[in-house]
């Protein structure tokens, strides 16, 4: 069996609050703190909570976002985890500065393939990807730190 890494987990038990918190929206608070321990670092806590509470509070703006980019789709047809799933990398993208671009978006195919159809994988990639590029382009990825590559010029910051 294949070892799941701390962030992965993370991810994880982030999408079980979020599939969760959509059915009822009452206690997000106490589902965080009960799946709090899966964080071992206060690195991985902030990123976990940063993960849940942004997702959250900006998960209309998110819908907007992915309902631009399913052509032919009604929000109501694409599946509720893979719409989670795409609110996680967008927020990922967006407000986690120190997770490359890949390992957002590699993450989020692994997730939906684990817990969501057949075709997830796919789905999420080419949204994320469109998504991932619309917002460089706009200013809203802004990644820092040691391995952090800028697609754009094939530099690191650090070469800069």
């Amino acid at each position: 069996m294949k070892k799941k890494y701390s962030r992965r987990l993370l991810r994880e038990k982030a999408l079980q609050i979020l599939y969760a918190y959509e059915y009822n929206p009452e206690g997000l608070e106490r589902m965080i703190a009960e799946s709090i321990e899966a964080a071992t670092t206060d690195d991985d806590e902030r990123f976990f909570r940063t993960l849940v509470y942004k997702t959250v509070a900006e998960a209309r703006m998110f819908d907007e976002e992915i309902e631009k980019r399913v052509r032919n789709w009604e929000m109501s047809r694409v599946a509720l985890l893979d719409r989670l799933i795409l609110r996680m990398g967008m927020c990922e993208l967006i407000h986690l500065p120190d997770v490359p671009t890949k390992v957002t978006i590699n993450e989020a195919i692994e997730i939906a393939k684990e817990f969501s159809t057949g075709s997830s994988g796919k789905f999420v990639n080419g949204v994320l990807d469109v998504a991932m590029a619309d917002f460089k382009e706009r200013g809203l990825v802004k990644k820092a730190g040691r391995g952090l590559v800028e697609e754009s010029s094939g530099k690191s910051k650090s070469d800069e």
